[in-house]
């Protein structure tokens, strides 16, 4: 099969086919395009998407005790408590000291990957069954940046499993990269936060302090070209907004984090609740890719 087929299956799955593939030749844009892609640009875009285009994923059916493979488990049925423009109650999350933790900016990656596994920085850890570290290519240009675990997650120690997870690889394979192939996946917390009823919940900010330094040295030791945070809490917890910022406010634009372009779009789990906003992550998407296609070698 060959590259544009197997694109084509896959853009057709998320409901992106006709106008991703019609927009093949965005991830090689010459070196005189433009360096981004103004508001208006991105709405004419996203009007060109039809509403017949915008189908829900599949289903995923539960698995008891699947194995941490790409087919993957459904989150639990209730909706998830992440919605990207709700108003957070938490406060702004405080500047965190790099030194607070034993030195994680002199680790390698192997030490990280030992320290966020023995990891006891907040009360995360005592509910968790694993942490996740993040997974891909440890080199990768793109690095994709989500919330916190959930319950699938929390079980497999991968991130973005079940029917978000699908939906994520299906976005990394439009856009021509894979999980192990020139991206990487990673949380702005490792330890899956829950409620008082083990439900799925943001992270608060003391949570969000004590583990974003490795996501930080995860930064430095992947060197990244691009970074594209997934959602509101990985937005305002990587650009330090007040919790009462909306994602729609944030989109659009070209942020900046660790000296590399950040932006911003919808988490996959949102995505599956509003469909007709997946069109908005095309536009986002474009934005990326065009940013990343003018960054010189």
């Amino acid at each position: 099969m060959s590259e544009m087929t197997r694109r084509s299956v896959f853009l057709d799955e998320i409901g992106l086919g006709p106008i991703w593939l019609r927009r093949e030749g965005v991830a090689a844009l010459s070196e005189d395009a433009p360096e981004s892609i103004d508001v208006a640009q991105q709405e004419n875009m996203s009007a060109e998407i039809p509403v017949s285009l915008m189908s829900d994923p599949a289903p995923q059916a539960d698995s008891a005790a699947a194995p941490a493979t790409h087919a993957l488990p459904a989150h639990d049925a209730s909706p998830s408590p992440w919605n990207d423009d709700d108003v957070v109650s938490a406060p702004p999350v405080p500047a965190v000291s790099l030194q607070s933790l034993t030195s994680p900016m002199a680790m390698d990656w192997p030490q990280l990957q030992k320290a966020v596994a023995e990891c006891t920085a907040c009360g995360l850890c005592r509910g968790r069954k694993n942490t996740v570290f993040g997974v891909g290519d440890s080199k990768a240009r793109w690095l994709f940046i989500g919330e916190g675990p959930g319950r699938n997650e929390d079980i497999q120690g991968e991130p973005f499993v079940g029917p978000a997870g699908k939906l994520l690889d299906n976005i990394l394979l439009a856009m021509g990269l894979a999980r192990g192939e020139n991206a990487y996946i990673a949380n702005i917390v490792k330890c899956r936060p829950t409620d008082e009823n083990g439900r799925d919940r943001p992270p608060a900010a003391d949570e969000v302090a004590a583990c974003l330094p490795y996501l930080q040295r995860q930064i430095e030791l992947i060197q990244p070209t691009v970074l594209v945070a997934l959602g509101k809490t990985a937005a305002l917890s990587l650009l330090g907004l007040d919790s009462s910022t909306p994602v729609s406010k944030l989109r659009g634009s070209v942020h900046r984090y660790a000296d590399r372009p950040l932006i911003v779009t919808y988490h996959p789990a949102y995505l599956l609740r509003q469909l007709a906003d997946k069109g908005k992550v095309w536009s986002d998407l474009c934005l990326a890719m065009s940013t990343y296609a003018n960054i010189p070698e």
